[in-house]
């Protein structure tokens, strides 16, 4: 009776162990993002000057964040460069789908010196706090900083209320649009190009 019983536990292992390496293996690929559901804050679609948060023009509350690696960074600091400033959480499957992009396109970057991504968790969502993140992070395969928003800044200062939220700001610091919901990487690029 007992080798029955080993038998049932090797085979519940292995079984396991292909479902977490499949998990795994189609967590690292980009899903296709519909992003006709995203909205972009300068289009003229009705409400979207009703939405909360910040609008193009506007100046963003400064902060200083720490990285999942403990480094600091200012907002403030990053002034003279284009920003891609994305909210996000761990549980949030928009963001799960966008998360690979930001990495494609984060990876891309690595060639412009004007460009920065700014990636920000809403660490006070998460119900494993920085855990979560640094596991998200690592399933993931992110390398991009990952700041750890312990303060609930972007719930109060920047009023994220729906995730993803990206805001892209201008060399001079203020918001040239708001981005609610998934982007790709052809319209994280498109975003980009066209801020000045």
């Amino acid at each position: 009776m007992n080798k029955k019983w080993v038998g049932y536990a090797v085979a519940i292992l292995v079984i396991g162990t292909m479902v977490a390496l499949m998990v795994k293996s189609n967590m690292q690929k980009p899903e296709k993002i519909d992003t006709a559901t995203t909205k972009a804050q300068s289009e003229t679609l009705p409400g979207m000057e009703e939405l909360p948060g910040l609008k193009p023009g506007d100046t963003p509350p400064d902060f200083e964040l720490k990285t999942l690696d403990g480094d600091s960074v200012k907002l403030s600091d990053l002034r003279g460069k284009k920003v891609m400033l994305n909210f996000w959480a761990t549980w949030c499957p928009p963001c799960k789908a966008e998360m690979p992009h930001m990495e494609n396109y984060y990876k891309d970057l690595e060639e412009e010196d004007n460009v920065e991504l700014v990636s920000v968790n809403l660490t006070t969502a998460e119900n494993r706090g920085e855990k979560a993140v640094e596991e998200f992070a690592d399933a993931y395969g992110l390398t991009f900083p990952i700041l750890l928003d312990t303060e609930d800044i972007g719930m109060t200062d920047y009023q994220v209320f729906s995730i993803p939220t990206t805001y892209i700001l201008k060399t001079d610091g203020t918001v040239d649009n708001k981005i609610i919901g998934p982007m790709d990487e052809k319209m994280m690029e498109q975003l980009m190009d066209d801020v000045d």
